[in-house]
């Protein structure tokens, strides 16, 4: 999208099935775990780039031996900066060490990272700060193997205050409020207790101490465990987790909001938020790999028994559209498919736009993540061509000559690339005047292939906040003399706040919900905005369930082409020469694009948890008092 928002997290876990020595024999190397950890967070890139975790757990070492290794970065570069880090570990044992080079036990025993257990974040904060402390895994330490727990997770939770609240009823003092931590001191606390029913077993069974450990291992059940843990969880989550001894577990929210894939075979079990990654780095066909059942835990025990069991009843599907638009990568086989469909069934809007005159117009596309969807749409653009030059000839009677029915067949939609990012180019100076005159040359445009009598038409993944279209796009567009620059959204209007884990929390960043309150200032129904933040501010204090999203109020005097028209009216500055007209993707289109996937609360409101409602609506009112902070 040319506004620039956060993405979502990425996770990342793989489980080895077979003794190090197999993989050495097979691979060339006891790191294959580690190198595919790498490629596994590298494919995932695009969904974080605040920071970048790693974790891995031996099996089977001595006591007195490390047998947890994690490294964390906040870099620029993260993914890069982590493995750089276990590189140089490696290497350097290795080089002190170069009898050991094959010596696949000792490198077990002794080398930090080598393990049999292995997970990896990428992430985008929405919520905390950028420090090295905000990034996963989370690691909860105890000289217990069975209670020691990393976590880490592609989520966020609309209720983590009263989440926070919770583990003070439990007796615990949580170091600090964020989302992750309250989840992660959650699951370790029914954790706790689920160690200290079977160590009470195993006594009663007559086992020592020692012995209890193993009889922990093998009863341990994660299940039960996530089951008390996640109870009273609302959010969108894809939450991973290791246990000391080596157990793991992937847990899915009830809606199926957050992505969540996962493949196994007899040498390895991996997870990932993305379908393609992982046919990718194990090179198996799309069929081997699963989408995890919402509400439910993909459980790996120790001794590599697989399952996947029901945690939380399940609530209507309402997988992430967002996903299919804009974050997955498109390299999917499905989500390819259904950006193309979502640039096809646009285009009949875009046709009424320019007069049904293909000759006369150039299509093209901002950013390059919207290229998927430009295919759809000069697919359709060529059809209707197509039955435009079938018209042509029928209408001649068979009395066209030779060289007007090769006129006629010869006509072409006119697909040209019209701007390219300028990727050295940075905004570097404070000034405000200075840096929008910087901003306004982030993107060059091709000259010489727009005529003044023609119709531009680009298309975008979607249209947030409009603050790149106004201060730089259309202006740029704007030099090429067109008669008409169409901006089209291959996306709905993004209307509401997300709160499940992209970074689009606050509501009147939003172009859409600022063309609607102009709408209601030029047809004098504003006093609709004190009346929404009334209803929103009576309402607080009650349950989650009973809150209604009153901010829909602000949109319903207006249709979709209304708010349009608008959003094109305010993305007009003086300066601009061209008629501007602004086409968004309707809502019933993207359902029927993205059948799967039909989250769609950003742009109707319509808010799968409880817990949406009751943000949406503090939204509203951070808006409506002028407070800039998140509404969860």
């Amino acid at each position: 999208m040319s506004d620039a928002i956060k993405h979502e997290c990425g996770i990342a876990l793989v489980r080895l099935k077979k003794p190090l020595q197999f993989y050495k024999d097979k691979y060339g190397s006891a790191f294959y775990g580690i190198n595919k950890m790498y490629l596994l967070m590298e494919k995932q890139h695009n969904r974080g780039q605040d920071g970048a975790g790693f974790a891995s757990v031996k099996f089977n070492v001595n006591p007195g031996t490390r047998y947890i290794s994690r490294v964390r970065s906040n870099q620029s570069q993260p993914i890069q900066d982590i493995f750089a880090q276990i590189n140089e570990r490696l290497n350097g044992v290795l080089e002190a060490n170069p009898t050991k080079k094959d010596d696949v036990a000792w490198q077990e025993e002794n080398m930090p990272y080598v393990g049999n257990l292995f997970l990896g974040h990428v992430r985008y904060g929405t919520f905390g700060k950028n420090s090295i402390e905000s990034v996963h895994p989370f690691l909860r330490q105890s000289n217990w193997k069975h209670q020691n727990l990393i976590v880490a997770g592609n989520f966020n939770m609309t209720n983590s205050k009263q989440l926070l609240e919770e583990l003070v009823e439990l007796g615990q003092h949580p170091k600090e409020f964020t989302d992750t931590v309250t989840v992660m001191e959650k699951i370790g606390h029914f954790l706790e207790e689920e160690v200290a029913e079977l160590y009470q077993q195993a006594r009663e069974k007559g086992f020592n101490k020692r012995d209890a450990s193993p009889f922990i291992e093998e009863h341990l059940d994660l299940q039960n465990v996530l089951k008390r843990s996640a109870k009273n969880w609302d959010g969108g989550y894809a939450m991973a987790g290791l246990v000391g001894h080596g157990d793991a577990f992937v847990l899915r929210d009830p809606s199926g909001i957050r992505p969540t894939y996962f493949y196994e075979d007899d040498e390895v079990v991996v997870v990932a938020s993305e379908r393609p990654v992982i046919q990718t780095v194990f090179n198996v066909d799309i069929d081997k790999v699963q989408e995890l059942e919402r509400g439910h835990a993909l459980i790996i025990k120790k001794n590599g028994k697989t399952s996947v069991l029901p945690v939380l009843d399940q609530k209507e599907k309402k997988s992430c559209s967002f996903e299919r638009i804009y974050f997955s990568r498109g390299s999917d086989a499905s989500i390819y498919t259904e950006r193309k469909n979502l640039g096809k069934l646009v285009f009949p809007q875009i046709l009424k736009s320019i007069d049904n005159d293909i000759t006369n117009s150039v299509f093209s596309y901002i950013p390059n993540t919207a290229e998927t969807s430009f295919y759809g749409m000069t697919e359709a653009a060529e059809d209707v061509l197509n039955q435009q030059k079938t018209a042509k000839i029928l209408a001649g009677g068979g009395k066209l000559s030779a060289q007007r029915v090769t006129e006629i067949l010869s006509e072409r939609p006119r697909f040209e690339k019209i701007a390219i990012k300028d990727a050295k180019l940075r905004t570097f100076i404070a000034d405000d005047n200075s840096r929008d005159d910087l901003v306004a040359h982030v993107y060059d445009v091709t000259y010489g292939v727009v005529k003044p009598t023609d119709n531009l038409v680009i298309i975008d993944d979607s249209i947030v906040r409009g603050t790149t279209l106004k201060k730089s796009i259309i202006k740029i567009l704007d030099r090429l003399n067109p008669k008409k620059i169409v901006v089209v959204s291959s996306a709905p209007q993004i209307r509401y706040p997300d709160c499940y884990g992209i970074d689009m929390a606050r509501i009147g960043d939003f172009i859409a919900f600022k063309a609607a309150l102009e709408l209601l200032k030029d047809t004098n129904q504003y006093h609709i905005v004190d009346g929404v933040y009334k209803k929103a501010i009576e309402q607080r204090g009650k349950p989650d369930s009973e809150i209604i999203n009153f901010v829909k109020e602000i949109y319903a005097p207006f249709t979709r082409e209304e708010v349009s028209a608008k959003t094109a009216q305010m993305l007009k500055t003086d300066d601009i020469n061209a008629e501007i007209e602004v086409i968004y993707q309707s809502v019933d289109n993207l359902h029927i694009a993205c059948p799967d996937n039909l989250g769609d609360w950003y742009f109707t409101g319509d808010y799968p948890t409880d817990g949406g409602h009751r943000v949406v609506n503090e939204a509203f009112i951070n808006f409506y008092e002028g407070n800039d902070k998140r509404a969860y």
